[in-house]
């Protein structure tokens, strides 16, 4: 394919069992993931090539995960385990042909299947203790026998935490945010015939994490609670050219906020608890229809309903609401083409969807995706491609008459791929005439913010000898959005920046092998100035650019044992990417992998 993906491997996740998934993918170029580097627990919205929230689409091996209960429907990561994932593939640009909505910047598939398993019982087991009382436990058991492939996890995160809010003071005392977070999944693969396969899986996440009043305010009886229930079935049958698969998936999530009585602000008592459900259901083949020709057809359907349920109590007395439950349903059909010549130097994929929504009614998306070989070391490709992303119920709920943001995205770049030396450069534009955002004059949803992003990501891999390996990546965004006066709300101005989207961000690691069986790498990360919200009707405040570095070192005892060690932010620097939340400062974990 042309299209620009980046694979997250095995290797490169296993040097990060002292982090998180969020943290993982905040390293990848053109990804700035607000909230990784923040207490654990703290929200984490994905910004992919500066998009907004909402507009990078999570998968789970292969699959849409969405949160229909939030306002832009973006999934919690907090919800995931890095010990859980076996690798994560990151595709670029538009891609909701294929996907749908929300894939206005690009999809993260996160993939948790095991993949060349042999042997009937296999067990691997991680424990690790670090910084602020934090404690990971994860245990797998996996194996195959006859036609039965199988696998159970289950992971678990403690930590004592820092405070979430920042005391600008210092003398408030504010107390530390802890977090206790589970994650358990199951998954069966059947191999009913040589031709057909059928699986089916099960995952439920939880965590309890403190969380503050505010912007540099404490809170110390304020707490979130967030479900994750997910589970479903599929099909795959294959058979000379023919490729034909189902799925089945199910999910349900509840958050619930809940602040005591023991810490008293202007508010005694609350409770507001969000409830959401997701059904999708697909169907898609791929047929080689001619030499060097492939028809991928699909299509899909999907459900989403929430409601949410809040009950206070003030110095006003008590008070109660309901959201009435609401629902919507999307319906989908789509088929790209895709060409790769005989001499394997041209590859051309065109393709189109058309998306049927029961609230707005119907858009379409198309996508066309051409590379080219010079030789086997240097690439070009490039894509024109459009997105949506389909209105939330909560802004459906306050103006019915949302049509889908719309989007555009152009892209081209080179690739060399040479034994030593991997580097890939690429241009991006993307342009939004539509977006979905609040207007403050009329209280409602509407559709009206421009943007256009501008950007480059370069990234690269070398090796200057076999004990030795240096990866990087540089992203720059220039953009330009016109969107509603957050000083004075009474009219239109045009930001040539992005909220807390920095314009410059840098990533480099260098990993070296000094013995066998011992690896030691050194990373850093900066990202330039930029903005956050200064509050309501109020400038925009600057955030300082930062510099931070890590390390991590691990040793290979045997086939069965291996000990690691994980450093971040190995100089204490403080810094914020939320203004008001505190920043990491440094963290300190080692631990131990047992393998049977």
């Amino acid at each position: 394919t042309g299209k620009v993906i980046t694979v997250i491997g095995k290797d490169q996740i296993e040097k990060s069992q002292g982090r998180t998934v969020a943290q993982v993918l905040n390293e990848q170029a053109g990804i700035t993931i607000n909230g990784a580097l923040n207490n654990t627990g703290a929200v984490q919205t994905v910004y992919m090539r500066g998009a907004s929230a909402g507009r990078t689409l999570i998968l789970l091996d292969g699959i849409p995960m969405n949160d229909p209960s939030t306002i832009t429907t973006d999934f919690d990561l907090n919800l995931f385990s890095i010990n859980d994932v076996e690798r994560i593939e990151v595709c670029k640009g538009a891609q909701s042909t294929l996907y749908g909505s929300d894939a206005i910047a690009g999809v993260i598939n996160i993939i948790t299947v095991k993949k060349d398993v042999q042997k009937p019982f296999n067990i691997k087991t991680t424990v690790s203790q670090g910084s602020f009382a934090t404690s990971r436990i994860n245990a797998q058991v996996y194996g195959k026998k006859d036609k039965l492939t199988y696998s159970a996890r289950f992971a678990r995160l403690n930590t004592s935490g820092f405070s979430s809010a920042y005391d600008s003071t210092g003398k408030k005392n504010y107390d530390n945010d802890g977090y206790n977070g589970t994650v358990s999944n199951a998954q069966l693969l059947y191999q009913l015939s040589p031709a057909l396969s059928l699986k089916t899986f099960a995952m439920f996440s939880q965590y309890k994490a403190g969380i503050d009043a505010g912007v540099f305010t404490d809170d110390k009886d304020y707490n979130i609670h967030n479900t994750s229930f997910t589970s479903g079935a599929g099909f795959q049958y294959r058979k000379n050219k023919l490729s034909l698969n189902g799925n089945y998936q199910f999910s349900e999530l509840t958050r619930t906020y809940r602040n005591d009585s023991l810490d008293r602000t202007s508010t005694i008592f609350e409770n507001n608890t969000y409830s959401g459900k997701s059904q999708f259901l697909e169907l898609y083949a791929s047929v080689q229809v001619a030499k060097g020709l492939t028809l991928l057809a699909g299509a899909d359907y999907r459900h989403h309903s929430y409601n949410q349920q809040y009950f206070s109590i003030s110095m006003f007395g008590p008070y109660s609401s309901q959201f009435r439950d609401t629902s919507f349903n999307q319906k989908a059909l789509y088929a790209s083409a895709i060409f790769n010549s005989e001499d394997k130097k041209w590859n051309i994929e065109l393709g189109g969807r058309y998306n049927h929504h029961s609230r707005y009614g119907s858009n379409s998306t198309y996508t066309f995706n051409p590379s080219y070989s010079i030789n086997e070391q240097v690439r070009l490709f490039a894509s024109v491609s459009s997105g949506f992303k389909a209105p939330s119920l909560y802004q459906l709920s306050i103006n019915d008459k949302l049509d889908a943001e719309k989007s555009v995205n152009y892209e081209g770049g080179v690739s060399f791929d040479k034994k030593a030396v991997s580097t890939r450069l690429v241009y991006f534009n993307r342009r939004i005439n539509n977006g979905i955002d609040y207007n403050y004059i009329s209280f409602k949803y509407f559709n009206y913010i421009k943007q256009t992003v501008n950007g480059l990501e370069w990234e690269f891999s070398v090796r200057p000898g076999h004990r030795i390996s240096v990866t990087g990546n540089y992203t720059l965004l220039t953009s330009e959005e016109i969107t509603q006066n957050r000083v004075t709300v009474k009219d239109t101005v045009t930001y040539q920046y992005l909220l807390r989207r920095p314009k410059h961000m840098v990533n480099l690691s260098v990993n070296v092998t000094p013995v066998k069986g011992m690896n030691i790498s050194l990373s850093g990360k900066y990202v330039s100035k930029r903005f956050d919200i200064g509050g309501y009707k109020k400038a925009d405040i600057s955030l300082d650019s930062y510099v931070i570095l890590g390390a991590y070192a691990d040793y290979t005892l045997n086939e069965h044992v291996k000990f690691f060690a994980d450093l971040q932010n190995l100089t204490g620097k403080q810094f914020f990417d939320v203004r008001g939340f505190n920043s990491i400062p440094t963290l300190f974990n080692t631990g131990v992998t047992f393998n049977w």
